[in-house]
């Protein structure tokens, strides 16, 4: 379905709807409800799903100007308020964990409990250069995809599933990379990741939370979730080893099972 925001369409899909407590899955900055096709069945078993494309991601529409960060966590409200849903449970991966993080300290009072994947608590000098780096190499579907892909998986990963990287690879560069509508927006998107600083703000989130981070992550280090984990009270830090910025993909079963049994678990008296 496509719910109005401002002037923009933001396309959602939901997916168990009554079942258990809400659930809010945000995307990666490259990922669109699509990305989580392979996981829709064991995340709805017991819970409703919210999936959303946040702007300038695939089906939402298109921004023509620069923007914050922030606006995501607006976009997030807005579809909450449509849904009549008053309370959730968030996770985001990435720079949908960074929306995740600033929807938590814009509206406190609708986040139950939030589990963050693979994030920073901002954007540093070092990643931005990466992001530039990413809008730099759009000369060719190619370079795009060799700029982007590769440092998205640990290295173990990459080399024992050859196979999958390759149509992977082959599928990006035909139906993907290719596209600057695409490719525009993906510069937008990146643009605003660079806005995202809450380190300032992080000890004021009080939805209970759950950092996850891979081992091999060499897009977001470890080091990142460690200072979040420190900063936000109470706050609660996963390691996946051997594992890289792409968990889901990379360990999917361990993904699936720290989400719900975070989501779902009674607190322990």
């Amino acid at each position: 379905m496509l719910i109005p925001f401002e002037d923009k369409q933001i396309y959602v899909e939901c997916h168990g709807e009554g079942k258990g407590s809400p659930i809010v899955v945000l995307n990666g900055i490259m990922m669109s409800t699509p990305s989580w096709k392979p996981f829709v069945a064991a995340l709805s078993k017991h819970n409703s799903l919210v999936l959303l494309d946040l702007l300038d991601q695939g089906q939402s529409s298109r921004m023509n100007v620069v923007y914050d960060i922030k606006i995501q966590a607006d976009v997030v409200k807005c579809v909450l308020d449509a849904l009549n849903i008053d309370k959730v449970s968030i996770a985001g991966i990435s720079y949908g964990a960074s929306v995740a993080m600033n929807f938590a300290l814009t509206y406190p009072e609708h986040v139950d409990r939030m589990a963050l994947f693979n994030c920073v608590p901002y954007t540093s000098p070092w990643l931005k250069t990466v992001g530039e780096s990413w809008k730099l190499a759009r000369v060719s579907p190619q370079m795009y995809y060799h700029a982007t892909i590769p440092i998205i998986y640990s290295m173990e990963f990459y080399n024992q599933n050859l196979d999958w990287i390759e149509k992977r690879k082959e599928f990006l560069i035909a139906n993907v990379f290719n596209n600057p509508n695409f490719l525009d927006a993906m510069d937008r998107l990146i643009d605003s990741a660079a806005t995202h600083d809450v380190r300032a703000h992080l000890g004021n989130i009080a939805a209970k939370t759950l950092l996850v981070s891979g081992s091999e992550d060499y897009l977001t280090p470890l080091s990142e979730q460690k200072y979040i984990a420190e900063h936000i009270p109470g706050a609660e830090l996963v390691i996946m080893d051997g594992c890289g910025h792409a968990a889901m993909y990379e360990q999917p079963d361990v993904f699936i099972t720290l989400l719900l049994g975070f989501i779902n678990s009674d607190e322990v008296q």
